[in-house]
């Protein structure tokens, strides 16, 4: 998230527009920036070593599996996308329905709203129009963004293995059981089979041709500016719990 933040920093101060592809390690439950820390199982999270961290942007909470989730972001200057935000969801997104077709699934956002199940679980939510990826309605794909005057950052959480069981528990007593939860969410290993590392190619190439991007580093001041975040924000409990 310190990484998301630093991209959008940087692109406000007129440098390069970044694409990345990355995994949580080890697993984490980010929350949304305005979530209540009440509805998080504290104690589920630490007997099972998964962190917590909260996202620039609002929304429910989603579990990050370090095998089953695959995100990315995109940032980009804010005179570069719609100022409306269902024009630039459908700017930025893209992308990521390429990277879909690529694996073979016919994924497309959400044409119908479905009511939430659970409120505080991003998956668990209500299916919006505007940024939810399903196949055949049920959700694959979870998209935020994070606005201000000069950059937009957009990232999301690809499904690639449902782990239902823990992503539920993470939650304080969600009510809501495995069956519930697989009926709400699919996953490219059940639409398409395939394995983890075609999916995370098949997302990195579909962002790299649509950005025209080049593979490239942070710079030692980006990566100072990180940790700077991580201590003040991201990796601070007290900031963590108290939004």
């Amino acid at each position: 998230m310190a990484l998301d933040a630093v991209a959008a920093e940087t692109v406000a101060a007129g440098g390069p527009r970044t694409v990345r592809v990355y995994r949580w390690e080890p697993s984490t439950l980010s929350l949304g920036y305005g979530q209540e820390s009440e509805t998080v199982d504290w104690g589920y999270c630490e007997r099972a070593g998964i962190d917590v961290t909260r996202r620039p942007t609002g929304g429910g909470g989603i579990y990050h599996d370090a095998f089953g989730d695959v995100s990315y972001s995109i940032a980009v200057p804010a005179d570069e996308v719609p100022g409306d935000l269902m024009a630039s969801y459908s700017v930025l997104l893209v992308p990521i329905l390429d990277a879909f077709d690529r694996m073979g699934i016919a994924a497309r956002v959400a044409g119908e709203p479905r009511p939430a199940v659970y409120e505080p679980a991003c998956y668990l939510r209500a299916v919006h129009p505007a940024h939810d990826v399903v196949v055949g309605g049920r959700k694959i794909s979870g998209n935020a963004q994070h606005r201000t005057r000069e950059a937009v950052i957009q990232h999301g959480s690809i499904t690639y293995a449902r782990e239902a069981d823990r992503h539920l528990a993470v939650f304080d007593a969600p009510g809501v059981g495995a069956a519930e939860f697989e009926d709400r969410v699919t996953s490219v290993r059940a639409e398409a089979g395939i394995d983890r590392a075609e999916t995370v190619d098949a997302v990195e190439r579909a962002l790299a041709e649509w950005a025209d991007a080049r593979v490239d580093g942070w710079t030692d001041e980006e990566l100072e500016r990180a940790e700077e975040l991580v201590e003040e924000r991201f990796g601070d409990g007290e900031w963590v719990r108290r939004r």
